[in-house]
């Protein structure tokens, strides 16, 4: 694999699914089982650079011409699961929310009409024969949406902080069966108390999307770049999964107080990152 280069790549934050190769068919079990044995494997910064720079030619590249082969992959108490990155598949659905998120001046700007167009007539030529593909990760970029600590508990948060030239880490890691319990207890304790509206709009297709993966699969939520973004004392105290928690909690016992206490712990916290991304 041609060596990539180590300047790091912010601000994404990815909730990611493992799926155990039991999952997959064949013959894509038998090449993620050898991909595992990789010791060279890349790392979420090195997909994410390669994907930065197919943005760099005359005209772009916004979406990759051809499907990575890449995963990511844990071992967990013997047992083998990976992640596919599904580059590709995740470019054009990218692509389709881009629209959303900036002016057109600048989207035409960095990526012209006729690019555009065209990736969006590959994808559905592709997607008529592949109806059901769905990507084993979710990204968000400045931020970690709030569904997504509804599926993981303080407990299960791991934080390592990258002293002596190593990487900071922030993230947690989950079954399966125990995001998709969360899910469904969050879901009826909103429900129950508030207005439809986007948390609970989150919650259903966050859910949904789980329900498409092995039972016996690990969800993780990795802070990613987003770790870049924020000084080490605030990553330090980031309990937003147990600020998420304990509001849901309040809600359920029809505390709206302490429902609101949380929440602005919430708020506070991320205020600093929006700053951030809107002085960029």
């Amino acid at each position: 694999m041609p060596k990539v280069s180590s300047v790091v790549v912010p601000y994404a934050a990815y909730l990611r699914v493992y799926e155990p190769l039991a999952a997959f068919p064949e013959p894509e079990r038998s090449h993620w089982a050898r991909y595992a044995r990789r010791p060279d494997r890349p790392s979420y910064q090195d997909e994410l650079r390669r994907s930065l720079a197919d943005l760099l030619p005359t005209p772009p590249v916004p979406v990759p011409v051809h499907e990575s082969q890449d995963a990511f992959v844990l071992d967990v108490d013997g047992m083998i699961r990976v992640c596919p990155w599904r580059t590709r598949l995740r470019g054009w659905q990218a692509l389709r929310n881009l629209a959303k998120e900036l002016p057109a001046v600048v989207l035409d700007a960095v990526l012209p009409p006729v690019v555009r167009h065209q990736a969006v007539r590959d994808y559905e030529r592709w997607l008529a024969d592949h109806p059901d593909a769905r990507p084993w990760i979710r990204t968000a970029t400045w931020q970690v949406p709030l569904n997504w600590f509804v599926l993981v508990s303080d407990e299960e948060r791991e934080y390592l902080r990258g002293d002596g030239g190593g990487d900071t880490v922030l993230r947690y890691r989950t079954p399966m069966v125990q995001a998709r319990r969360r899910v469904a207890r969050a879901l009826r304790a909103l429900r129950e108390t508030v207005d439809e509206g986007p948390l609970i709009d989150g919650l259903v297709d966050v859910g949904r999307w789980l329900e498409e993966f092995h039972p016996r699969s690990l969800v993780e939520l990795d802070y990613g770049g987003l770790v870049h973004a924020l000084p080490a004392d605030a990553l330090r105290d980031d309990h937003s999964a147990a600020d998420v928690a304990e509001g849901i909690e309040a809600l359920r016992r029809g505390d709206g107080v302490a429902a609101g206490e949380a929440y602005g712990r919430l708020v506070e916290r991320w205020r600093a990152v929006r700053e951030r991304r809107s002085a960029n």
